[in-house]
């Protein structure tokens, strides 16, 4: 089935239209976003259940925006009467004089900016589902993910919880200016097992999920983690500290996808080009990386959490092809931050919601594939790991260092796994060096796209990354 556009943005779509008609006899660009966007989310334990109707990216909202003389301007509201849109548009007027003023006053700098394209262009994008979150059966939810609790309970051993998240929202953005209609709806949920377990005075857990641009049905994909799960969190509890050093590594899909995010993600947000803020800025058409490196980024270079039809600016969704054979080509960019760059917009405009300002955010961040195998990238390790599961990771875009938490290290001695298991990891190291020394890469490639990424500590939206196992060398502790 077709995800239905959201009844309530069809209905306010004239009254819309004529804010941006008015508007538009005062400012040179003019441009509004509404969002209509609902879900749930729950948490199901062996001690508790919690539902909430809400999510992330649950919201419902207006935000303009107007360019005039070089300068910009937002106003963002969501008690909206559609009979009273002369009024709206006054009082958007009034509010966006009164920030402009500020801005020239206070002695702030000013990114003079030209306008906005606004060429014709029509979009109307109902991507498929199988189900909706606003009919899903929640009880029968609880009811399936309690079983899939207590069977972990049963199967497990040193288990004292094994809880189980989900979350599956509904979006429909409508992006209108005076010559563009845009609109979308589509379907996304993710969900999480967390087994945790004690043994000997050790304790450990591990969170294995699930993701896609699908709806709630996703979470029966759960019950086929059960068993992974549980033999991942024993492990950890017999896991050793690993020795620091520099190593031959071989990355899981999960592990490269985050190198990819951390690495090549917000080091090429262009945004943080305008102000001097990434070194990625100094090595557009040199290697970072060895020939085995191509990344893509890009709503459409991947079907994940953050596919879309076009982004929170009315840019269509893209696929940048960020590094090509170990040379960066170019990096991701909002509409302002182009326009103030001398290029385009690579469709990755996005709001944490409608409240909150467009910054240059990363959707799908993936390496391409090669033409190896995990066989013999084992076979060519004389000592080294096999890393695997993602805890966190963080960046310095602007010195270009990298720091990867990791779940766990699988030994590997003379081109065997010993057994033996580390936990947990910290990678660190140059990003260019790190890819650089990538010499192998499978054939298979993953993509995940559960939790979300911030921006200095917020602005958080839905990011998904993954790739290929690689081969590498890193300096873990």
């Amino acid at each position: 089935m077709k995800a239905p556009f959201s009844p309530y943005l069809t209905g306010i779509a004239p009254a819309m239209k004529r804010i941006v008609a008015l508007l538009g006899e005062k400012y040179d660009y003019v441009s509004i976003l509404s969002t209509d966007s609902s879900g749930f989310r729950m948490s199901v334990g062996q001690r508790a259940v919690a539902v909430a109707n809400a999510t992330m990216t649950t919201e419902r909202g207006n935000v303009i925006r107007v360019m005039k003389h070089g300068l910009v301007s937002e106003y963002a509201f969501n008690n909206f009467n559609p009979d009273h849109s002369e009024k709206a548009a006054e009082e958007a007027a009034a509010a966006m004089d009164a920030q402009i003023e500020v801005l020239k006053n206070t002695g702030s700098e000013i990114y003079e900016t030209d306008v906005l394209d606004d060429e014709p262009l029509v979009i109307f994008e109902e991507f498929e589902t199988e189900t909706l979150p606003e009919t899903c059966d929640q009880e029968a939810l609880i009811a399936e993910l309690t079983e899939i609790s207590n069977l972990a309970m049963e199967k497990g051993e040193g288990l004292i919880d094994a809880r189980l998240n989900a979350q599956s929202t509904h979006i429909s953005k409508m992006f209108l200016t005076k010559n563009r209609d845009l609109r979308q709806s589509y379907v996304y949920s993710e969900g999480n097992l967390i087994p945790i377990a004690v043994k000997d005075g050790r304790n450990s857990y591990t969170n294995t999920g699930v993701s896609g641009r699908v709806g709630p049905e996703l979470f029966k994909q759960l019950r086929e983690k059960v068993d992974d799960a549980l033999k991942v969190v024993g492990e950890l509890l017999l896991a050793e500290r690993i020795e620091p050093g520099e190593y031959d590594i071989i990355t899981s899909p999960e592990v490269s996808g985050l190198i990819a995010h951390e690495a090549f993600g917000h080091g090429v947000e262009m945004d943080m080009f305008v102000k001097g803020r990434a070194l990625g800025a100094e090595y557009i058409g040199k290697r970072v990386g060895s020939d085995l490196v191509t990344m893509h980024e890009g709503a459409l270079c991947a079907t994940n959490v953050t596919t879309y039809a076009f982004d929170d600016e009315g840019t269509p969704a893209g696929d940048v092809v960020e590094i090509d054979h170990g040379i960066l080509k170019t990096g991701i960019c909002d509409a302002l931050a182009a326009k103030r760059l001398g290029t385009k917009p690579t469709g990755n405009g996005k709001r944490q919601n409608f409240e909150h300002k467009v910054y240059t955010r990363m959707t799908n961040t993936v390496f391409d594939s090669g033409n190896d195998n995990l066989d013999d990238m084992i076979a060519s390790i004389d000592h080294g790991y096999l890393l695997c599961g993602m805890r966190s990771g963080m960046e310095d875009p602007k010195h270009w260092g990298i720091q990867c938490i990791i779940e766990r290290g699988y030994e590997i001695k003379d081109g065997k796994m010993t057994g033996k298991i580390v936990a947990p990891i910290v990678m660190t190291g140059y990003v260019p060096d790190l890819l650089r020394s990538v010499s192998m890469a499978s054939t298979d490639r993953g993509i995940f796209g559960c939790g979300g990424c911030g921006k200095g500590y917020k602005e958080w939206v839905k990011v998904a990354d993954g790739g290929p196992y690689l081969k590498a060398k890193a300096r873990l502790g």
